[in-house]
């Protein structure tokens, strides 16, 4: 995983609450056993009609959107099952901020373990930034968002502020310890079965 970098970007609303795991990644689309090629799924129900041609309605689917870095959604963002899934296919799709006024829990916790950014905030407050015209700025490690006229400070756990700030999986998390799991193993008896 790589670590965090302060991220400056328009942002893309989604002006929708209740946003669920099989909305932001269609069932049909979870064969895919690799983190990497989700992100042409995101929102497939939305952003494309039954013949596969692109709903011009959608978010997603207007090229100023683009190279938006930043999503802004409404309440409860990432409800549903817990498919990991679903913050593989935003990753993928280069979003790396996710704003709402509240997140699913499995699906708040997935995205520090795969490298995207939730911030929760009041709903007036993400109000406000979900009509930004001009680019944000975020900046993790002062826990700030910067938009043309004003400096929002936002709250993350200090444990998952480090895991994304130094790029940190679980994998990676683990190492760190590495040492002391050596030592312990080394002076453990470990029972036998026989």
């Amino acid at each position: 995983m790589e670590p965090f970098k302060n991220i400056s970007s328009i942002i893309t609303p989604l002006d929708k609450v209740n946003v669920d795991t099989d909305q932001i990644v269609p069932k049909q689309f979870l064969k895919l056993v690799q983190k990497s090629g989700f992100g042409k799924f995101l929102f497939f129900n939305w952003r494309y009609d039954e013949a596969e041609n692109k709903k011009s309605d959608f978010v997603l689917n207007d090229p100023k959107y683009d190279d938006s870095k930043i999503l802004v959604a409404g309440d409860n963002f990432g409800c549903g099952s817990s498919r990991e899934h679903a913050v593989w296919a935003l990753k993928d799709y280069g979003f790396s901020v996710i704003i709402a006024p509240s997140f699913a829990d499995i699906f708040f916790s997935n995205c520090f373990k795969n490298g995207l950014l939730p911030i929760s905030l009041d709903e007036k407050i993400v109000d406000l930034i979900q009509k930004q015209t001009d680019p944000i700025s975020v900046d993790l490690e002062n826990q700030t968002i910067k938009t043309s006229t004003q400096e929002i400070h936002f709250d993350i756990d200090s444990h998952m502020k480090k895991i994304l700030l130094e790029g940190l999986d679980d994998i990676a998390q683990t190492f760190q310890y590495e040492d002391k799991i050596t030592e312990f193993e080394k002076n453990s008896k470990i029972p036998s079965v026989l």
